[in-house]
């Protein structure tokens, strides 16, 4: 039985062709939509692209696929390893971005934070409250979305052709590049310009994580090491975000 369910069988296999069509009819629209909301501040449309990137493997794969792609019970324990991995990953980021670029637009982390909406004059009296509800929607959309996509779909679809090595090093690829929209290529004071080398660094450093969660989905022996490993970064940016910029 084709890992590819019978309405995309008929025009693929499930192959490096068809990981590349799915990181262009997903990784295009999301790319769009994050430079848009990067001058609006307005994240609702990403936020559907993340809740779409759940249904992927619903949408795309047999059953049979996707227990392949890890879609299934993990090893418990090896979850809260993946989350402390995560985090910790994350502190040696900031701590490298901070110390090169200080709080200036070339650090990845204080750009991004000016994406973070918040009620004027209310952040000093209700900072853990933000922290929370921001940490809440940080741990859920994107990592479930972007994991099961990316190590899920992306990764099995070049599993068969590569390995699984190298197949982390294409999905690794594809996650780092699109995450150019988050930052690399900025918008402020109502223009963009491009920032070649702290976006290297960016990109170098989401090329890392992203070996990382290979490594925790085949240490938990599930996707959902992944997941968690994703959560557990996220909650650490948010934390250094409103602890240590905002």
């Amino acid at each position: 039985m084709d890992a590819l369910n019978k309405v995309w069988s008929r025009f693929f296999k499930f192959d490096w062709k068809f990981g590349l069509f799915v990181i262009l009819l997903f990784g295009i629209p999301r790319f769009i939509l994050v430079l848009q909301a990067n001058v609006s501040g307005g994240y609702g449309l990403v936020s559907i692209i993340f809740v779409i990137m759940w249904f992927s493997p619903f949408i795309f794969l047999t059953r049979k696929g996707r227990k392949e792609i890890g879609l299934k019970k993990p090893r418990i324990l090896q979850l809260l390893y993946s989350f402390v991995l995560g985090a910790l990953f994350c502190g040696l980021a900031f701590y490298i971005t901070h110390f090169i670029y200080g709080d200036s637009l070339g650090n990845s982390f204080a750009y991004i934070s000016k994406s973070y909406l918040l009620p004027e004059g209310q952040l000093d009296a209700n900072r853990f409250m933000f922290f929370i509800t921001f940490a809440i929607s940080g741990m859920i959309f994107s990592p479930i979305g972007e994991e099961l996509f990316f190590r899920g779909i992306v990764h099995g679809s070049f599993v068969e052709q590569f390995g699984e090595r190298k197949a982390s090093f294409f999905d690794s690829a594809a996650f780092a590049l699109t995450h150019l929209a988050h930052f690399g290529i900025i918008y402020n004071l109502g223009t963009w310009s491009f920032l070649p080398v702290p976006a290297l660094l960016w990109v170098l450093f989401m090329f890392a994580l992203s070996q990382l969660l290979f490594r925790c989905k085949q240490l938990s022996d599930s996707i959902f090491g992944a997941i968690v490993c994703h959560a557990g970064f996220n909650f650490a940016m948010i934390y250094f975000i409103f602890y240590h910029i905002l």
